[in-house]
């Protein structure tokens, strides 16, 4: 039997066409079996020894979530530094921008050949890690997390979620959390809650709009095991919008 009852309405939705890099946000996004069409197809490397950025455990890539990416309607990568215009990438142009924001030489690479634009023929990057195809997060752990840290922003782009369902606050609970093994409909859209995601240093860091804070990772330490938000699984594949309703299924 269905539960039909809507527990929140999809409020915004994010792909990260560069990883660490800043997402884009959109009204509308494709999710497949594997993945969301566009997300996490490009690495940023220090292009002396081809390490990937990592800006949760080292401080000369915390500038990088500040860099904009998004993705023409020709599927090809454009990035854009603080200040700076819209660059095509992969390419010499845009390494350099990256290059002289960062203060050493880096470069945007793809993860699979396929992703790259039809005249890219430089090297690639392996990707850091694939944990699921979608991450969901609710605004009610949003507002839980601001009531143990009032003082600090939690904005969703310290979390880098694909989906932000808008729902009513549950005191005193992470409520997603609690949600592991539950099914899930937004839209056309199945999935299934597959394990909380356990956060790292990255959501510390300073972006556009709010600054460097370490009492976000420590509450979510001490009060919820180091999470916010849970990975999901797909069970069909579907197109979904902002205005969505999510419900259990």
């Amino acid at each position: 039997m269905q539960d039909e009852a809507a527990l929140g309405t999809v409020s915004e939705l994010w792909r990260y066409p560069a990883s660490s890099l800043a997402g884009e946000r959109l009204e509308t996004i494709s999710v497949d079996v594997e993945s969301i069409d566009g997300d996490r197809v490009f690495g940023l490397v220090d292009a002396t020894d081809n390490e990937i950025a990592r800006p949760d455990r080292d401080a000369k890539w915390h500038k990088v979530p500040r860099i904009r990416t998004r993705l023409s309607p020709a599927r090809e990568l454009e990035i854009a530094i603080p200040d700076g215009d819209w660059l095509a990438a992969p390419g010499i142009e845009s390494d350099s921008a990256v290059s002289a924001y960062l203060g050493f030489e880096a470069s945007i690479r793809p993860f699979r050949r396929e992703n790259a634009a039809p005249d890219y023929s430089g090297p690639l990057t392996a990707e850091r890690y694939r944990k699921a195809p979608i991450h969901l997060l609710t605004t009610a752990s949003l507002t839980r997390l601001k009531a143990l840290h009032p003082e600090g922003t939690p904005d969703p782009r310290r979390f880098r979620p694909n989906i932000v369902v808008d729902m009513a606050a549950i005191e005193g609970s992470f409520p997603e959390t609690e949600w592991i093994g539950r099914k899930l409909a937004i839209g056309d859209l199945l999935l299934t809650i597959s394990e909380p995601c356990r956060r790292c240093g990255f959501t510390i860091i300073a972006q556009d709009g709010f600054d460097n804070d370490p009492g976000i990772l420590r509450n979510l330490v001490r009060h919820n095991a180091h999470n916010l938000g849970v990975y999901c699984t797909v069970d069909r594949p579907a197109s979904i919008e902002v205005g969505d309703t999510m419900r259990f299924i």
